[in-house]
């Protein structure tokens, strides 16, 4: 059994970073992915989301300290209704990133591969309704080799 976190095995926030961007371009070349940045996104987007996922995965907890909450980030992706074919073009394109990146290990590339699909399809479509409330105190899930942890 692995005992290192997916941070240190992916290789810290440089591959992180590296992923995160790798993401980040598959995702604005997908015509249907990137209809979800078609009305602009934050100018450091690929940092800040570098952040959270280290954060969910085991590292650093600098998306909580200083960029913003869980809570903010389901916000970000709520009120937009079902959108069942670009969550799995969203997750396609996170596959071809991890390639992109370099990751080669296949165990942690799984593993990855379940943490992102289960973020986009329940943590981030949990509020699909518009006008529903996302709750302010929402913890940002973390993600180990064995799926999501428990708080």
């Amino acid at each position: 059994m692995r005992k290192d976190s997916l941070f240190d095995a992916l290789g810290g926030q440089d591959a992180v970073l590296r992923l995160a961007r790798a993401w980040h371009a598959r995702a604005m070349a997908d015509d249907v992915v990137s209809h979800a940045f078609s009305h602009g996104f934050h100018p450091q987007h690929t940092e800040r989301l570098a952040a959270y996922w280290a954060e969910a995965w085991g590292g650093p907890a600098l998306y909580s300290v200083r960029l913003g909450s869980h809570s903010g980030v389901v916000r970000t992706h709520s009120g937009n209704g079902p959108h069942e074919e670009m969550d799995r073009r969203a997750v396609a394109c996170f596959d071809q990133a991890l390639a992109d990146a370099g990751v080669a290990d296949a165990e942690l590339r799984r593993v990855l591969h379940d943490y992102f699909a289960w973020a986009t399809t329940t943590a981030m479509a949990a509020y699909p309704g518009r006008g529903q409330v996302v709750p302010d105190d929402l913890r940002l899930p973390r993600w180990s080799w064995h799926g999501l942890v428990a708080p």
